[in-house]
């Protein structure tokens, strides 16, 4: 068993009880079973508890235990923001300074110390939108998205690695030097090719799973530390 971190720890050990589900003939058994998931896993409650918009804010909180890149002062863009859990927890850890841009083809509700666009990022304006609003190159570039699934796992893998290339392709071009990648892949990781390319542009790449991601999801994170470019201006 993999060491946990320490804010596993205390969300696993502070909510310890079991909640169970009333079955209803009105309901399906798939619907009893999301809603007995959701009321005893403790990212939920957590979640609720500390005002995150989602449990997927530990995910990020669990990366940055992990790899200690968030902090006051950096400059972060967030892909596929919505709700706004990342948001949120980059807009706390810059402590009041620096900047954080988030965007998502869904609406997110406004979080003071973010600007937020509601735009696809895969559409050809949206990265210059993006850098308009930049007031410099980033620190950090991190992307929750991954694509509606269609029920085909190898039609939803392809979806969602070129979600991440498009990510990739964006981080690379705006990074500041040292700067990090982060992003969500799914079953094996990121492709061979995006993987070898990472390598030559950042100093260390990694996959790691955060212990808030629940067990039976196939995702992982791509994690690029130390940008090798950037120098040019913007």
């Amino acid at each position: 068993m993999k060491k946990l971190t320490k804010s596993a720890k205390e969300i696993t050990g502070r909510h310890a009880l079991t909640v169970r589900v009333k079955t209803s003939k009105y309901k399906k058994k798939s619907s009893n079973q999301w809603l007995a998931r959701q009321l005893n896993d403790p990212y939920v409650a957590e979640a609720q508890r500390q005002g995150y918009r989602s449990r997927a804010a530990f995910k990020l909180i669990q990366l940055d235990e992990k790899f200690k890149f968030l902090g006051k002062g950096k400059t972060i863009v967030d892909l596929g923001c919505a709700p706004g859990g990342w948001t949120q927890v980059a807009v706390a850890r810059n402590k009041g300074s620096g900047q954080v841009v988030g965007i998502d083809i869904l609406e997110t509700g406004h979080i003071d110390g973010a600007t937020l666009l509601c735009q696809d990022f895969t559409a050809p304006e949206a990265p210059q939108m993006l850098k308009d609003i930049l007031h410099g190159r980033p620190d950090i570039v991190m992307s929750d998205m991954a694509a509606n699934t269609t029920g085909h796992q190898q039609t939803d893998h392809l979806r969602t690695i070129g979600l991440v290339e498009m990510a990739y392709d964006f981080a690379k071009e705006v990074l500041a030097p040292g700067g990090i990648f982060i992003a969500k892949v799914f079953q094996g990781g990121a492709e061979g090719t995006l993987l070898a390319d990472a390598k030559k542009n950042f100093e260390k790449v990694v996959h790691f799973k955060p212990d808030a991601s629940r067990s039976s999801s196939a995702e992982t994170y791509l994690v690029a530390l130390g940008f090798r470019g950037g120098k040019e201006g913007n």
